[in-house]
C-alpha cells in the first residue's frame, strides 16, 4: 500500500505520494495509431504470408504518434534490411523457423538526441500494442534468423 501525506494549505489539501512507491504514476504521452496493431494482427495471422515484420516510428514531424513506415515479408532479415537511418524505431518480426514473434527497439547512430530520448519512453506503450511477442531481439541491419 501507498504511503500517503496530506500537507494542509489555505485552499485544499494535497496529496504526496511516498517515493518509495515510484512516485505519481504518468503516461508516456504516446500514441500509436490503429494502423499498427491492424499491421500487427496481418503479421500474426497464420494464413497471412504477405507481411511477417512492421517497422513502427514517429509519424511525419509528429512528437508522439506512432505509425508504421515500413513492413513487408521475408522475415527477420526483410526487416533488417528496411531499417530507418535516422530515426528511432520498433517493429516486429514472425521467426520462419518455429513461427514466433520477436519484437524491437532500434536507435540508429543519426537518430536526433530529443528523438532518441522520446522513443526510450515511448517504448513500453508501443510493445503493449505489439502483444504475443515472445522476446525482444537486439535488431540491426544485415541481422539473420540464425543469429537471434
Amino acid at each position: 500500500s501507498t504511503l500517503c501525506t496530506y500537507v494542509s494549505s489555505s485552499t485544499m489539501p494535497t496529496l504526496f505520494t511516498d517515493p518509495r512507491s515510484g512516485g505519481v504514476k504518468k503516461s508516456s504521452g504516446v500514441n500509436v495509431l490503429p494502423i499498427v496493431s491492424t499491421t500487427w494482427a496481418k503479421v500474426r495471422d497464420d494464413i497471412n504470408t504477405e507481411v511477417d515484420w512492421l517497422i513502427a516510428s514517429f509519424d511525419g514531424s509528429s512528437k508522439t504518434d506512432i505509425t508504421i513506415v515500413a513492413s513487408g515479408s521475408g522475415g527477420v532479415e526483410g526487416c533488417a534490411a528496411a531499417l530507418p537511418e535516422n530515426m528511432a524505431c520498433y517493429g516486429g518480426c514472425r521467426l520462419h523457423r518455429n513461427g514466433r514473434f520477436v519484437t524491437f527497439f532500434y536507435v540508429p547512430e543519426g537518430t536526433p538526441v530529443m528523438q532518441r530520448g522520446r522513443a526510450s519512453m515511448f517504448k513500453n506503450g508501443v510493445f503493449n500494442v505489439l502483444e504475443g511477442s515472445d522476446c525482444e531481439i537486439e535488431m540491426k541491419p544485415g541481422l539473420t534468423e540464425d543469429q537471434i
